[in-house]
Order: structure tokens, then sequence, then C-alpha cells
């Protein structure tokens, strides 16, 4: 058995790049959340805020579904 250290350097960069840009991602999403909140308490529409985070969750989902779909087929 021969392991090809290469191939598996490869996927775990590929993976480590993916997981920390999906979790910023999200992250930036909760974030916007909380700042429209912040926005409406103060008088404001915090619309730009909640496009926003909404726009970070749907590229989340969309990762993910990605990445169903790679495994699946």
């Amino acid at each position: 058995m021969k392991i090809d250290w290469a191939a598996l350097g490869s996927v775990f960069g590929v993976s480590l790049v993916a997981t920390v840009a999906l979790v910023g991602l999200f992250t930036l999403g909760v974030v916007s959340l909380t700042k429209q909140e912040a926005a409406t308490q103060a008088g404001g529409s915090g619309t730009p805020a909640r496009t926003g985070a909404y726009a970070c969750f749907a590229l989340c989902a969309a990762a993910v579904s990605y990445g169903i779909y790679l495994i699946v087929t």
C-alpha cells in the first residue's frame, strides 16, 4: 500500500480553505443580521444589512448544495 502524500496534502489544503471560507461567510451573515437589528432599533431601515446577510446565507447554501452534489455523483 502506497500513500500519495501530494494528493493527500492537496485534499487537506482545499478542504481547509473551503471550510474557513464557508465559516467566514456564515459569520459575516450573522454579523450583518446583528447590524440590521441595531440599525432598526436606532430608527433606520437596515435593509442593506439584511440583504447582505441573505446573500451570505444563500452563498453558504449554494456551497453546501454543491458539496452534496459532488458527493452524490
